[in-house]
Order: C-alpha cells, then sequence, then structure tokens
C-alpha cells in the first residue's frame, strides 16, 4: 500500500522550526535508515519490507544471517579479498574499518599509477603516439603504444575490481569508513546490503584516446565506484560517493581534450534488478548514475533494472542522476542541488524504453541553470513526473521542458505506478530531512 502523503508536514517548514519539521517527518516506526532497521543493530540490518524494488519478490537480507565465524573485520583490499574468498556464498558480514585502498601494494599501502605501467608505456610516449597533428582523426589508437596502454590498464583492473560474492552485507565501521581507488563488483549475485561507507576517486590510470568519439575527440576512462551487473536485491543505504580530492576538473588538456580520468558513480546495469538506493549522497562527479547502459540491450535489461531512489541527495553533479533505459525505475523524495559555480546539463536522463517515475522531488538549483534542462530526452519514451518543487515552487517538469526544448518534446505516462514506499514526505521538507539523513556515518548505532 502507498504510503500517505504528508502535507501537513510542510508547515513546520514554513514556520522555520527545524526541530519540529523533523519531529514530524521522522516517525518512531520510520526513521531515516529505513524503518527501524537499526534496532537490529547496523551489521545485521535488513530491508524493510515494501521499501522499493529489492523488497519485491522475496527480500534482501545480505549477511544478516552469518555465523560468528562468517563476520570479518577488515582494513584493507588484500583482507577484503581474503573475506570474501574465505565465505564464498555463505551469509557474511564485512566490517569495513578504517580506509581501504583499491590502488594498494601488498601492505596495503597506496601506489601510483606507475606501479602499473609496463610494456614500455609512459603517457609522454603515448601522446607523441597518437597526437592527431601526426596520427590523425579518423582512426581510434592502435599499435605497440596502445597495446602497452592496454597491458598496463589490465594490470590496474586487476588490482581496482574487487568482486562481492551472494548474501553479503558491507557495512562501515563508525563514521569514516572509506574506499578509495577501488571499483566495488556487485556482478551476477543476488542479496547484497552495502551500507555507511564513502567511496571515492575510482580513477583510471590509463583513459584512452578516442580522436573518432564526437567532433573533437574524447578521453574515455574505465571504473565506477560501485557497480550492480547483472544481480538482483541489492540495498545501497547511507553511503557517500565523490571523486574524492581529485576532481576532473582540475585535470589537464590533452589534444584541446578534458583528461578525464573517471566514469561513474555508482551505475546498475546488465539486466540488474530489484535494487534500492536509498539516502545516499552522490556529489562533484561528470556522469554519475547509469539505469542501463546501452540502447541496444533490450534482449538482456526488458523486464529488468527496477530501481527504487528515495531520500539521495545529487550535488554538483553534470548529468545521469540518472539516466535511464529499459527500467521501471521509482525515483521521489530525492534532492538535487546545483550550486552556482558548478557545472550542470541535467538530472534525469529519459532513454530507451525507460519507464520512470519522478515524483515528490526537492530541485535548487542556481539562477544561472535552466529548469528546463532538467530533463533530458535521449530517446522517444514517456514519463511520469507529478508534484516535484524547483526552488520552493512546484514546477511541471515536462511542461517546463517541453517549453524550453521545443525540438525534444516528452510526453507523460510510465505506464506503471509505484506502490513500494515505506514513507513520502512533502517536497518542501525534502531538503531539510535529506540534509540531516543522508550520506555515510548518519545511521544511528553506526
Amino acid at each position: 500500500m502507498p504510503a500517505r502523503m504528508c502535507h501537513a508536514r510542510a508547515i513546520a517548514l514554513v514556520m522555520g522550526s527545524a526541530s519540529l519539521a523533523l519531529a514530524l517527518t521522522v516517525p518512531a516506526q520510520a526513521a531515516p535508515n529505513g524503518g527501524g532497521a537499526h534496532h537490529r543493530g547496523i551489521e545485521r540490518a535488513v530491508l524493510p519490507q515494501g521499501d522499493g524494488w529489492a523488497s519485491a519478490e522475496g527480500s534482501t537480507t545480505g549477511g544478516a544471517a552469518a555465523t560468528p565465524d562468517h563476520v570479518y573485520t577488515v582494513t584493507d583490499r588484500a583482507e577484503l579479498i581474503a573475506a570474501f574468498e574465505d565465505a564464498g556464498d555463505a551469509p557474511k558480514i564485512i566490517r569495513i574499518d578504517g580506509t581501504v585502498h583499491g590502488n594498494a601494494d601488498a601492505a596495503g599501502d597506496p601506489i601510483g599509477c606507475e606501479a602499473y605501467q609496463t610494456d614500455g608505456y609512459t603517457l609522454d610516449k603515448y601522446l607523441a603516439a597518437y597526437d592527431p597533428d601526426t596520427w590523425g582523426r579518423t582512426e581510434v589508437p592502435s599499435g605497440p603504444m596502445e597495446d602497452a596502454r592496454l597491458a598496463s590498464a589490465k594490470r590496474q583492473k586487476d588490482a581496482v575490481n574487487v568482486y562481492v560474492p551472494s548474501n553479503t552485507t558491507i557495512v562501515g565501521v563508525g563514521n569514516d569508513a572509506t574506499v578509495i581507488g577501488a571499483s566495488i563488483q556487485i556482478q551476477n549475485v543476488s542479496n547484497v546490503i552495502v551500507r555507511n561507507i564513502t567511496f571515492e576517486d575510482t580513477y583510471d590510470c590509463f583513459p584512452q584516446w578516442d580522436p573518432t568519439d564526437g567532433d573533437t575527440g574524447h578521453w574515455n576512462s574505465e571504473y565506477d565506484n560501485l557497480v550492480v551487473h547483472g544481480s538482483d536485491h541489492v540495498w545501497v543505504d547511507h553511503n557517500t560517493f565523490s571523486d574524492g580530492d581529485r576532481h576532473d576538473a582540475d585535470q589537464p588538456r590533452y589534444f584541446d581534450e578534458l583528461y578525464q580520468q573517471h566514469d561513474g558513480l555508482f551505475d546498475i546495469v546488465k539486466g540488474a534488478d530489484l535494487v534500492t538506493a536509498s539516502y545516499n549522497v552522490l556529489k562533484d562527479h561528470d556522469k554519475t548514475m547509469l539505469i542501463g547502459n546501452s540502447d541496444k540491450a533490450g534482449d538482456t535489461d526488458r523486464g529488468h533494472l527496477r530501481v527504487t531512489l528515495h531520500h539521495n541527495l545529487f550535488k554538483d553533479l553534470n548529468e545521469r542522476a540518472p539516466r535511464v533505459r529499459f527500467g521501471q525505475v521509482d525515483s521521489y523524495n530525492n534532492h538535487f542541488v546545483a550550486t552556482r559555480g558548478s557545472v550542470y546539463g541535467y538530472s534525469y536522463g529519459i532513454g530507451a524504453e525507460s519507464h520512470l517515475v519522478a515524483e515528490h522531488n526537492a530541485f535548487s538549483l542556481s539562477g544561472e541553470f535552466d529548469q528546463a534542462k532538467i530533463l533530458k530526452k535521449w530517446s522517444e519514451s514517456s514519463l511520469t513526473a507529478g508534484d516535484n518543487y524547483v526552488n520552493g515552487r512546484r514546477t511541471d517538469l515536462v511542461a517546463v521542458h517541453n517549453a524550453g526544448v521545443p525540438s525534444e518534446q516528452l510526453t507523460t505516462g510510465a505506464g506503471w505506478t509505484p506502490t513500494l514506499r515505506t514513507r513520502v514526505d512533502h517536497p518542501l521538507l525534502v531538503p531539510l530531512v535529506v540534509g540531516v539523513s543522508a550520506g555515510a556515518g548518519r545511521i544511528p548505532g553506526a
């Protein structure tokens, strides 16, 4: 049964009483961490019944049933991988204590890109080999230096990608658990929970130059902080995702194009299904979240990619928050922020056969940004977008988009109605509720 909309709560915000607003929006039976789950302890918490798509067709319990010998505390990448290998698919709880580096040596200490270079690769040699003035702009790089780049990239990939088995809870200890430079791969498994972790700076040491990409060419990189690939029943809750201290905007330009070292923050792809992402912070990034990674993936994605996004903060992001293909995506009670001086392209990307419901969200956009670009049409698909507020005013996102971008008309009607919602806050209260509750370090009892 859909949760009731608490319009009366907005009165508290208008009155300017944050404490009263919080009391009204956080009843004891539906606390921000997902409905009283903390009473079981954060490590053994399970997704509450009815909390988004991950609660459908069974339940998402992660490693809640782990025996004592399958509860691990890890402090580096080697210990993390060893814990996965030791437990296999048995229920397990992985406690991350401190900072885990993906780019690390055997002792767990961080290493630089030079450690992966092989077969004579250096960036200077690569730039010299594929300078458009000599290589041209009609063919992608090939030959010895591209082969050396690929060999070097494989060495980094073997270190950076960390694969999560089924029936796993990964949880941060305390308020400062951090994973830097690793790509957590939830690939072709089931029943995984990820909570209370800060994910930063999953960077590619060896981006590829592609002079044929667009009119001027682009640098293309690999790795997302977190990937749900072909998996089902996944709950991602109270985490923080960003580029850390390595911002793409601060990187140099080669061949007049930004040397971009990051791909996505958190992608859901390749037939993944039944995912709930709640109370996360995604910030300071370019290409944020793909739900479905290709218009040609209908055979694997059609009928899958059922995802719920609620009470997340999307702050200072250029695009893909998210970009949707094929999936039935319920995005409600999220707060989208674009501050002055940031780069903002769009929030919701409407892609091939997408069935997006975007309701009861709040947008706080600097005046320099065009509200018509909150939505971006990539393919002929319809969406439901009701009761959204932009800068404090209720706004018909589709009507504003169609008026402002007349060449890309969108139609309404996603073709389905979400029912798996445990609570729905009035959009005027969403900035407050998300602001005090979202992100790592915000779960009571952590």
